[in-house]
């Protein structure tokens, strides 16, 4: 079965700094379950914000580094997971659940792709 990986992005300031709330919570927690049990989650996690992150960068011969934030950035990828789905369908549906599990005045996106096996 293919792998896929999952982006959720996101509007880094947009996030309460007090986080979502347990309701939030409790209905991930279950949709984790869920997917586990399923057999399809391989590994997820979220990701520390861009204040506490390097990129690095490679440009006419030269290595740079720039350590965050990364303010001309709007959109950051804030976390992520890798599934194993029978396609991309039930991929895209996997990632549907997650995006409306968030409030209605959240803004949030999730980039699936498939990993290239060969």
């Amino acid at each position: 079965m293919p792998r896929f990986l999952t982006m959720i992005r996101i509007d880094e300031n947009s996030v309460p700094a007090e986080g979502l709330g347990p309701e939030f919570e409790e209905r991930m927690g279950a949709l984790f379950e869920e997917i586990t049990k399923a057999g399809v989650m391989l590994d997820t996690a979220g990701l520390k914000p861009t204040s506490e992150g390097t990129r690095v960068t490679w440009s006419g011969g030269k290595t740079g580094y720039t350590d965050g934030p990364f303010t001309e950035t709007k959109e950051v990828i804030g976390g992520y997971s890798i599934i194993q789905a029978k396609d991309k369908a039930e991929a895209l549906e996997w990632a549907k659940r997650f995006v409306e599990i968030h409030p209605d005045h959240f803004t949030i996106a999730a980039e699936v792709r498939e990993i290239a096996e060969d």
